[in-house]
């Protein structure tokens, strides 16, 4: 449609290059050319670059669509390594171009599967290089949890299969702490809660608060520099992070890979509280222990106090009833063993006395003694040395008859060697 000449022109948001009478619209649109009285590629003369044509054909469809949803089945599903991806979304009757920026994929849990039903937000337009209209895809979301589940049960089996999910891992929690660490929004309604149960619970835990982003682009960052804060400062018995209730997305950040490795690299024990009961999330999974919600936390946390102090009472009754039967159980022990060592004693005295017996009688076998009281003598120098041969004899020798009542001394006549002994000797 060309305007007349002497008639005001239609105005529009975004040039068009058929308001062929529109002289200052078109000098807008195309800064530099020069105009009589044809509009912009009405004529030869005033032909268009084809890059004018694509960039003004980007600018009236950008500014003839707002941002809208589609809907359509995912097919030729590229990642490019500059970090984009590419993909067509079609229907039983046509197809479009899509492209979802590095910048936006981030927003985005999970790449879509090929033939995944999905709805995608974004801007219809132009791709002036090549001028061809394609959908700039800035939102995508499958049908259910298609996307969503997908990134979390990526991220799950990653997890799983570098153990931090083994159950044998975990740490306990400790059943009397002093210091309770929670990182979450200063805040959030969670914060609320955590801090009233503790203080109804046991009002001499102290509790410190580390403050992180709990939701949106910035938050698994801050949470992981939280926990790292907390690791390194390790002045905490048990350590609480979460948040109160909210949307899928409002919780995703609990689901970020980054998080959940750092919460299982925690050297303190740890607890996730992350929305509601029915919430179950990827930091839920890897922390030593997962509450419900963050006032289940607190409870897991910190035990009653007069809880502490009727269980100690009862403790002590147990523990001096215990000491009592060990004294009794040990006495018993001991006249039992009295008894037995004095049996043992006994029998021990008797088989040593027996054995002396035996050695004595042995001894008196042996004894010389014993054979003086058969009828025999023993001849001794004057030394007291036994003379047991001829040899040990000389004429004029003093010495000793050893007899059964007594001893007689004696002196040496003769010695016959070889002879039967014969000795005589004189009493003096």
């Amino acid at each position: 449609m060309t305007a007349r000449r002497g008639t005001t022109p239609r105005r529009s948001a975004t040039p068009s290059l058929f308001d062929g009478g529109d002289a200052e619209g078109a000098r807008e649109a195309f800064p530099g050319l020069t105009l009589r009285d044809a509009a912009p590629g009405e004529t030869a003369e005033t032909a268009l670059s084809v890059g004018d044509l694509t960039q003004t054909a980007k600018a009236i469809l950008e500014g003839s669509f707002p941002p809208l949803w589609i809907r359509g089945e995912v097919s030729n599903f590229t990642a490019h390594r500059n970090g984009h991806w590419y993909f067509s979304l079609k229907d039983a009757t046509a197809s479009i171009a899509c492209v979802v920026w590095a910048r936006d994929t981030r927003g985005i849990p999970a790449m879509p599967d090929e033939g995944m039903q999905v709805m995608a937000h974004g801007q219809l337009s132009v791709y002036a290089a090549r001028g061809q209209m394609q959908f700039m895809v800035r939102a995508l979301e499958a049908e259910g949890e298609g996307l969503w589940r997908k990134a979390f049960e990526q991220t799950r089996l990653r997890l799983e299969k570098d153990g931090l999910l083994d159950p044998a891992r975990k740490k306990p929690i400790p059943r009397f702490p002093q210091r309770v660490a929670v990182i979450t929004s200063p805040d959030g309604a969670a914060l609320h809660d955590i801090r009233s149960v503790i203080e109804r619970r046991n009002p001499s835990v102290d509790l410190v608060i580390i403050p992180a982003a709990v939701q949106g682009e910035t938050a698994p960052a801050s949470l992981v520099a939280a926990i790292e804060l907390v690791s390194r400062w390790r002045g905490a018995d048990v350590v609480i992070i979460g948040r109160g209730g909210g949307s899928r997305e409002d919780l995703w950040a609990f689901n970020d890979e980054q998080v959940a490795r750092a919460i299982a690299a925690c050297p303190l024990p740890t607890i996730s509280a992350v929305g509601h009961e029915v919430d179950v999330t990827i930091a839920d999974l890897v922390a030593d222990l997962r509450a419900a919600t963050p006032s289940a936390a607190a409870e897991a946390a910190v035990p009653v106090l007069d809880d502490i102090v009727v269980g100690l009472a009862e403790l002590r009754r147990v523990m001096t009833a215990g000491v009592e039967r060990r004294a009794v159980n040990a006495r018993r022990e001991l006249r039992r063993f009295a008894g037995d060592l004095s049996i043992r004693a006994r029998r021990n005295v008797e088989r040593r006395r027996a054995r002396v017996q035996e050695v004595a009688g042995r001894l008196d076998a042996l004894s010389p003694l014993n054979t003086l009281a058969r009828g025999y003598a023993v001849a001794r120098d004057t030394n007291g040395h036994a003379l047991g041969s001829a040899a040990a004899f000389a004429a004029g020798q003093a010495f000793t008859l050893v007899l059964r009542d007594g001893q007689v001394d004696a002196t040496v006549d003769h010695v016959h060697p070889g002879a039967a002994p014969t000795a005589r000797g004189a009493a003096r």
